[in-house]
Order: structure tokens, then C-alpha cells, then sequence
């Protein structure tokens, strides 16, 4: 066991789903929890009136200052924490410098990033770093990409156990999801836009299903880009905009645990609309709105209008009673060599980005912190190093159903 005096720390306890992860956090562990915890952020001033916020008893709770450019600071901080867990984005702003000191300092991270692009520079730099000095770095622990990438998990031992091979191909399909952006998403995805626009070889990188994993095994890849019908989902689909980033997170899992679904492993992930021609229209119609929202975001006077005037801004996101009308219900449809099938639900009972993240990400930092002592340092993802113990976690704590289904459900 470490000796250090918190367990957990929550950098950017002040910001959107910071307040929310505190929120839980206090509700699931108080002062005296499974896991010690503090709280974290750049101005004493916030953190206590978030503090303050959280209920009787909650002004015990220790909090530290630091900013996200203050290497000292951050280096104090990590000094006390066995697992620092950061909601301070857009990381490729405001990410980078903790990373790199957890690394240093074999200091155990998780964040809720979807800047796939920032994830591919971290790892690229401090990588080896990490595995030095123990440090177990996991990106993307909430929305993007937990239901994801432990859903195609789930389902490749289902198939393991029923079939004694994996599938080889997997389709996550959304079918109902409800919740609202928050301003720190939309400006994650601005300024992965803005990079793009500064460097346009950054699109091709982006475009690479493998540009996180270990290797490249060449296998081409699903991608949709146009509204299509999905005859096993009975339903059309649109694009979905997260695509990007899960996909890259299920192939970087595949490839740290030794390529278990196959080098030739397919994945891709779309919107159902639903059947006929009101789920075609649905699907055009939705198409059409993100095609043109990426297009205005690219050129800077539209980005300009698009962030004053129609897109939430940072500290700005769903009510708390959206957050408790949000759900996702997603389905994984798994295809073995000779045809062998497996069909999965996930499902979460609040809104995808803020609700339910919030609670992924508290049960992914207490199981790093908890469930994966031995394990060696390096970049992992949440399959990789933590899968069935978050699993559980997940579905005892967290509101997350992990379902096979008889193909009528």
C-alpha cells in the first residue's frame, strides 16, 4: 500500500463535471469512505464554495491549490496522491504539464479527455516515462470511451465463453440516447478544429483507426459517412460523433492485450434513426447538421458566431434535472469467422456527457486506485488495465447495465 494521504485527488473540482464528481464522490464516500480524497483547483475561493455545496460535514474535506501551469504546485499536489483524476480541459490546453509530472513522479492518472489527438502526443512523450516510474495513466474514463470500450469487452468474453473465439467484427450502434453539451465538450471539440485548420496533417492522423495503438496491423476499417441502413439493427444510421475517439480507444485495447480480438478485428459506431422513410429522413437530416457544424467551426468568422451566440460555454452544461432525465441505451453487435453471433446492451441512467461520465469517472479512479496494484506502469485504457473490476464497479455503483441479449430485446 502507498503511503501517500489521499488515495484521490480530483483536479478542476470547480469546473462543470468536476462539481458533479465531487458531488458523487461525497455521496459514495464521504469522509471515510472506501478511498481518501481531496479536492483540487486554482482558487481557494471556488473550491470552498463548491465544498460548501456538497452538504453537512462536507467542510472536512481537504482541498489543494494549484494551477494547471504551475509546475510546482502540480508537483506538490502529486506529491500526496496515489491517483490524480483531471476534469481541467481542453487538455491539449490546459492537460499536457500534469500528465507529464504523474509520469515523472510514477503518480497514477484518469481524465474524461476525447481529444484523441492530445492522447496520441501524451502517450508519444511519456510513455516510456510512465513504465519507469510505475505511473498507470488512463485516458478517456467517461462518456468517451468507457461504455465503448467495456462493451466490446463484455461482449468478447460472451463470445469467448459461448464460442471459444472472438468476433470479428463489432457494430456499436446509439439507440436512444438523451443529454445535453457542455460548454467544455463544444470547446474540446473547437480546438481540436482549430489544430486541424493550423495543421492540416493532422487530418490524416486523425483518420487513422490506429493512431493509438500499439501498432498499425493494417486492417481497413468501417466508417460511416452517409446514411445507410443497418439490416442487423433494422434501422438507418447516421454518423455518430464520437465515433472517432471510441474507435481508437477499443483498437489501442485490442492491441495492449495482445491483439485477443484479432489483428483483422473490425469496429465502427453509428446513430440509429429507426426503419422506414421517417428513420431515412432522421438519418439525412442528422448527417447534414453535423456535416455543417464541423464546416462552420473551420472557418474562424462562422467558429466566431458558433461560440457566442448558438453553442454552450465552458462552466455552462445540462440542469441537474437533465442530467437525472438523461439515459443511453447502446447496443454491440458482434459477428464470429464462421458466423457466430453476440448482441449486448449498455445502458446508463443519466444524461451520457455529465451524469453518468461523472460517476464513470469516480468508479474508474477508485479502481485504479483500489483493483490494479501490481499492474506496470504505462498508458492503458480502461479495458486493458481495469475491465471486469470496473465492470462490477460500474454496475453495483454507477447505474450501468451490462447485458447479453436473446436478439428481442
Amino acid at each position: 500500500m502507498s503511503n501517500k494521504k489521499y488515495d484521490v485527488v480530483i483536479f478542476g473540482a470547480t469546473s462543470f463535471v468536476g462539481q458533479i464528481l465531487c458531488g458523487y464522490m461525497w455521496q459514495r464516500h464521504g469522509l471515510k469512505g472506501e478511498v481518501s480524497w481531496a479536492m483540487a483547483g486554482r482558487s481557494r475561493t471556488k473550491l470552498d464554495e463548491v465544498r460548501s455545496d456538497l452538504g453537512s460535514g462536507s467542510s472536512q474535506i481537504d482541498t489543494l491549490v494549484a494551477d494547471a501551469d504551475d509546475e510546482a504546485a502540480l508537483r506538490e499536489m502529486c506529491a500526496h496522491a496515489r491517483v490524480v483524476v483531471s476534469t481541467v480541459g481542453p487538455y491539449a490546453l490546459y492537460g499536457s504539464k500534469l500528465v507529464g509530472i504523474c509520469a515523472d513522479m510514477g503518480v497514477h492518472y484518469c481524465d474524461l479527455t476525447g481529444e484523441i489527438q492530445w492522447v496520441d502526443r501524451m502517450i508519444t512523450a511519456h510513455e516510456e516515462t510512465a513504465r519507469r516510474n510505475g505511473a498507470r495513466i488512463v485516458h478517456c474514463c467517461g462518456f468517451d470511451s468507457i461504455p465503448s470500450d467495456l462493451g466490446v469487452f463484455f461482449l468478447q468474453k460472451e463470445m469467448a465463453r459461448r464460442f471459444n473465439e472472438p468476433a470479428r467484427d463489432i457494430r456499436m450502434r446509439v439507440r436512444k440516447a438523451r443529454g445535453g453539451f457542455s460548454g467544455g465538450t463544444v470547446a474540446s471539440m473547437m480546438n481540436v478544429t482549430k489544430e486541424v485548420m493550423a495543421n492540416p496533417s493532422l487530418a490524416k492522423k486523425l483518420g487513422n483507426p490506429f493512431l493509438i495503438a500499439p501498432e498499425n496491423p493494417g486492417t481497413r476499417q468501417p466508417s460511416l459517412k452517409v446514411p445507410e441502413y443497418d439490416k442487423r439493427a433494422r434501422s438507418w444510421l447516421a454518423p455518430f460523433v464520437m465515433a472517432g475517439i471510441n474507435t481508437r480507444v477499443v483498437h489501442r485495447s485490442n492491441g495492449l492485450m495482445h491483439w485477443s480480438y484479432g489483428r483483422d478485428f473490425t469496429y465502427d459506431e453509428a446513430m440509429m434513426t429507426g426503419d422506414g422513410i421517417k428513420g431515412r429522413v432522421m438519418a439525412t437530416g442528422m448527417t447534414a447538421a453535423l456535416g455543417g457544424f464541423f464546416a462552420a467551426a473551420a472557418v474562424p468568422p462562422s467558429r466566431m458566431l458558433l461560440e457566442k451566440f448558438v453553442v454552450p460555454k465552458p462552466g455552462e452544461g445540462p440542469s441537474h434535472t437533465e442530467q437525472e432525465k438523461g439515459f443511453y441505451d447502446l447496443r454491440f453487435y458482434g459477428v464470429g469467422a464462421d458466423g457466430e453471433h453476440v448482441e449486448v446492451k449498455v445502458t446508463g441512467d443519466r444524461d451520457p456527457g455529465y451524469g453518468s461520465t461523472a460517476k464513470m469517472l469516480g468508479e474508474a479512479e477508485v479502481c485504479l486506485a483500489r483493483d490494479v496494484d501490481g499492474e506496470p506502469g504505462g498508458f492503458w485504457t480502461p479495458a486493458s488495465l481495469m475491465g471486469d473490476a470496473l465492470i462490477k464497479r460500474l454496475t453495483e455503483h454507477a447505474g450501468l447495465t451490462f447485458t447479453v441479449l436473446d436478439g428481442n430485446q
